[in-house]
Parts: C-alpha cells; structure tokens; sequence
C-alpha cells in the first residue's frame, strides 16, 4: 500500500477586542468582499451584520456538522441551527457531536464557565406577572466533589458545547403530554441558553414557532441547594409539588422526589442522575447521586441546582390565572369542561401544553431567550418545513375547535406565525446551508444589495463497499486510499464494531491506530485512523486533504437499519404489566440483559432502602435483581417452548 501524504488543515486565526477575551473568528465580511474561491470548511465566511444573510454551497456528506462546529470556534456567540423537520435535526445534532467531540454522556451543566460571587448573574426575581418571588442562595452552577476537586464534567468552553430544543413528539392540539425526559432536556436547553457565550442549539422549525414558557418564570424558579444549608423539609416538598415534581414512593424518572424521615430522593429536570439529600436536622448533610435502576449511591457533590418540572405552574396562584383566562377565552359553563376541573384541582391532564398561554400573563418565543450576539443558520427547506407545519396546525384547529368539552386555544395563540418568524429573524445574521452548488457573487453583487453566495471545497463521499465474496474483498476501499493523497479517518458506530472492522481492514494490510475524537486525529499527522463515534455520512475535503469514511460507506443500508432495529420499541403484546403475569421459572426478557428464568420476589437491602426485587436466573447461575418499579423493561419471552429459552 502506498505511504501516504499529510496536507496540515488550516490555522484559525484569532481575533481580539479591547474588552473581551481572545475569540477564534473567521474572515469578517462588512461589506461581503474578495470571497476566495471554495475556501476549507474549516475556516467557513462569517456575516456579522443583523439582517446580513449569505449562502453556502456545495456542502456534501457531513460537511454540514464540520462547518456548523468550525463556524461555531470562530463566531463570537452561539449559534443557532434550524432545521426542517426534526429528522434532520437529529442527524445533524450526531454529526456536530462528531465534528466538536462532545458525547451524549457529557453533562449539560457544564456549558457554562466558571463564575467568581462577584460576576455570577443573579437570577430575575418577578414571576410572569410581575409579583416577586422568594429566592434561594445562588451558588457556583458547576458540580463539585466534597473534597472540593472538580467532578467529571461536560465539554469545556472551547470545546463548544451542543445543546437540542426537542419538540414535543406530539401533535399540534394533541390530548397527549410530552415525556418527562423531553420536558427536562427542553427546559435544561431554555435555561443555559441566554448565558451561553458560544455554543450550537440544533432545534427543528415547529419548535421554534412554539410559543414558550416566560424566561422570567423559568429563572426565578430555578433553586440551588447546597451541604450545609438549613432546609425546611415540608417547605421544599410544598414549592416541589408546585414547580411539577411528583411525589413517589421509589425515584425512577426525571421530574419525581420522595422523602424517607431525612432522606430525600430527587431526580431534577435536566440532570443525569439523581440525588440523594441526608439531613441532620434541618441541615443538608450531603447530596449524593444515585443509580435509580439498583438505588445504590455513586459520589458526593457539594449542590445541586433544581429546574421546574413542568413548563407551566400549578400554584394557587397559577391555578387562579388559568381560571379566569379559559373563562374569557371560553363561552359557557366551564365546570362542564373536565380540563378545566382538573387543573381546579391541581392536577395536569394530559394535553395540557397547548393552553399554556392561559397560565401566564404573556408568553415569550425563542428570541427572548437568544443572546443578541447569537448568529442564526438555517439547512434547506426551513422555509417549506414552516409553511407546512402552519397548514398542519390550522388544520387540526378546525378539526377540533368545536369540541364542547375540549375548546382549542386560536393557533396565533400557541404559534408563531410565518410571517412573525422570520421577521423576527432578520434580528440576526443569518446563513443558508445548500448541499448543492451555487452561483457564486462577487463583490459587485454584494454592493448591490445581493447576498453573497459561497461555495466549499467538498465533494461526495465515494461509496467504498466490501465483499467478502470478491477476491478483494476491500478493493474499492485500497483504491480508494491508494489514489488519495489526504489523510483518511474511520468512524465505527461502537466499540464491537471497531474492533470488526480493524480485523477486516487488518486482513489488507490497513492498520489505522486509535484516535479518540476528530480533533485529536487532526492535531496528529499520521495517514490513517480509527475513532468510535457515531457518524450517518462520511466526508471528503479538497482543501485540506482530509476523508472520514462512515459505516455507511463501507456496509451500506446494514449500519443504518441496525440503528433502526436497535431504536424500535418493544411489542406492547409482550410487555409485563403486573406481576401477576409472572409464574416462577418463566423465561423472561430484560431489555439490557437478555433472556433469563423468573426465580421470584425478593426483599433486599441497598444502602438504606428496603426494597422488592424481581430475581432472574441467567445461564451459568448468573443472578440479576431488578427494581419492582424497573418492571417497565421486563416483557414475556415469546420464542419457541418456554422450556428450550436460551438463557
């Protein structure tokens, strides 16, 4: 195989003001002039300008998650990405975590930098219609050890971090409510948003027309805990009860706490793990997280912070301001109208989302929550995916708006218009991403008023397949390598599947060493590489020299129903409802674990819960305990005869 050659990428240069601190920035365009011809995605043309819009071509395979991430280094502030549908939005939210090096796992919370007591923003202290509200001490956002050493952590600052406003996943005036993961994953996004000083929010544009919770609410509800805090026990479970938490018997799900004499059990919106609060007295003695699946504790931290449960309230005085605006929104007797007497009660019936004006005084959108510095960046079909989503919601609205028992709030109401949004919009500069090539301008064109049009040196990833049949099973891939004259990375999905695929590539001599992210294989000169993350589309770059070859690439439609298999939902025929369903010695199926033998219930201790446990036997006398509350991942074995199961 033939040595290859190492084109160095190109140098981000650095920009300096006289009040902020170093910012690696591209080319500032004021006004759009002398745009080189296909520059590297690497070093993307930035506007800079509120209303300045350019386009960029010629963007092929991944090269929307590389650019995105390069133009986020170079940008002095976040940017956010809209997407057509939320399809793309995930795809694209996969590649920038390939291209910046944050994994799923990293923590959210870590986004911020550091902040001295003197710096730190205090948080507003106005509910929604101006009365003030009771606030805790703030503290340091930033988890620590109790020893006072740092605990792992999300990306750096300079990493940028990679943040998602899912929607829903419910229709338009849907008698649905959106998951519990979902709400914590939108509100942890919403809450570091206006102080993110540079980042990515990926989000699709219905979510974006989504009218939203008051970003004063959001703030003002936000409570800090620490060890060594006075606490007020019955105090905290009131104001949890009224910011949306549920009180359970065994913590599982994000948005649930439970109290056992001086324990607290937590599990906090936006938060990975949650914690466990032991009291001594009226004193927080420590927080410590905890694995809801087995209830073991894992570490110590010195606070926490605690995000709303729900994005609306259910205080009294919630509960008031609902009342009296579904009844003048509404004709009639509204006792007759079961949503309204649930949320009477303080209750929260499902669907209950789409009247979330009638909380509030007002309702805010995204750009209340966007830093001005913030540059907006739209993927093909924005536009269209707008269009279509309005019709969706004023379709359902006639559908549904003479329904007695259930009266929808007027679309203006819950969403943005089209003409609203992107007149809001030109608030920002703005870049449009294409896949194709355009015409590119000049700078006569940008004197005229026209915008500027540039494309990048990228080209189609070649499809490389192997053939275990064909005498060179791995031909198309060592012509491939043979003829290029960059340096080449592959992406493996998992670790299972490096290993595969350095034993095939093995067989041909190709032995690329082990990288741990993108950007450690760019600061390396080495020809070739290895690294495990998740990539749908590979990358070929002219300028410079630089291939990723995905999955995709090599083994075609295999990798990507794999995924689909791997992602799709159990039958709902199988799943175990009660464990009644369950006789000892029947063939079960753990959704993590596999096929094993039911033995029985068992009482056990861990920590200081007491707690029932389903026993499963698996193959070797193995034995797994799994929480009576984890009965949701266990389902009926449904192969041939019960007593042949592989275990």
């Amino acid at each position: 195989m033939p040595r290859m050659t190492h084109t160095s990428p190109l140098t981000t240069p650095i920009a300096e003001s006289a009040n902020e601190p170093s910012v690696a920035r591209g080319p500032r365009l004021d006004p759009i002039a002398d745009t080189p011809s296909n520059p590297s995605p690497l070093a993307p043309l930035l506007p800079n300008k509120p209303g300045q819009r350019m386009r960029w071509g010629q963007l092929y395979g991944s090269s929307y998650g590389l650019i995105i991430s390069a133009a986020a280094r170079r940008h002095a502030g976040p940017l956010v990405v809209i997407t057509e549908d939320t399809l793309t939005a995930q795809q694209l939210e996969q590649e920038l975590r390939f291209y910046t090096g944050q994994r799923d796992e990293d923590l959210p919370e870590a986004v911020l930098p550091e902040q001295t007591p003197s710096s730190r923003p205090h948080p507003l202290a106005e509910s929604a219609n101006g009365a003030s509200l009771p606030r805790g001490p703030r503290l340091d956002p930033i988890a620590e050890s109790a020893t006072g050493a740092s605990l792992p952590r999300g990306p750096r600052i300079d990493s940028i971090a990679v943040l998602s406003l899912p929607d829903w996943e419910t229709l338009p005036y849907d008698v649905f409510s959106p998951h519990q993961d979902i709400i914590s994953q939108r509100l942890t996004s919403l809450y570091h948003l206006p102080r993110l000083p540079h980042g990515i929010l990926v989000l699709p544009v219905a979510t974006l027309m989504h009218r939203l919770l008051p970003r004063v609410y959001l703030e003002a509800h936000s409570l800090i805990m620490a060890v060594g805090d006075k606490l007020d026990l019955e105090g905290l479970r009131k104001r949890l009860e009224a910011s949306g938490y549920r009180y359970v018997s065994q913590v599982m799900e994000h948005g649930e706490f439970a109290v056992r004499g001086g324990l607290i059990d937590l599990f906090p919106m936006g938060s990975t793990l949650p914690y466990r609060i032991d009291l001594f007295g009226d004193q927080i003695d420590s927080i410590r997280t905890f694995d809801p699946e087995n209830q073991r504790s894992l570490g110590n931290i010195r606070h926490i912070r605690l995000l709303p449960a729900r994005e609306f309230p259910l205080t009294e005085q919630a509960i008031t301001q609902f009342r009296q605006a579904f009844r003048a929104h509404f004709e009639g007797d509204p006792q007759t109208i079961p949503l309204y007497r649930d949320v009477s009660k303080g209750l929260a019936p499902p669907g209950i989302e789409y009247y979330l004006p009638l909380f509030y005084d007002r309702t805010d959108t995204l750009f209340d929550y966007l830093p001005p510095s913030s540059l907006i960046l739209f993927t093909d079909g924005v536009e269209q995916g707008a269009d279509s989503f309005w019709q969706e919601v004023n379709e359902r609205y006639e559908q549904g708006r003479h329904d007695r028992e259930r009266p929808l709030l007027a679309p203006s109401q819950l969403f943005l218009q089209t003409n609203e949004l992107f007149g809001a919009l030109r608030a920002f500069p703005q870049v449009c991403l294409q896949r194709f090539e355009l015409e590119q301008t000049g700078p006569e064109d940008s004197a005229a008023g026209v915008n500027a049009s540039v494309n990048y040196a990228t080209r189609q990833p070649p499809n490389l397949p192997l053939d275990a049949r064909a005498a060179r099973p791995t031909g198309p891939l060592e012509d491939f390598l043979a003829g290029f004259s960059g340096r080449t990375l592959f992406a493996a999905e998992t670790t299972g599947r490096r290993e595969t695929l350095l034993e095939i590539l093995k067989a041909s001599q190709i032995s690329p060493p082990l990288f741990d992210s993108w950007q450690d294989f760019l600061d390396a000169d080495t020809p070739l590489g290895i690294t495990v993350r998740p990539l749908e589309h590979g990358l070929l770059l002219e300028n410079p020299s630089l291939a990723v070859i995905a999955e995709t690439q090599l083994f075609g439609d295999r990798v990507v129903q794999r995924r689909r298999r791997r992602a799709r939902g159990r039958d709902a025929d199988a799943v175990i409802r009660n464990l009644t369903e369950l006789h000892i010695g029947a063939p079960v199926v753990h959704e993590q674990h596999g096929v094993g033998r039911y033995l029985g219930l068992q009482v056990l201790h861990v920590g200081d819960i007491e707690g029932e446990f389903l026993a499963l036997e698996y193959a070797g006398g193995d034995k797994l305990y799994v929480p009576v509350a984890a009965l949701h991942l266990i389902s009926r074995y449904t192969g041939a005869a019960p007593e042949q199961a592989p275990l």
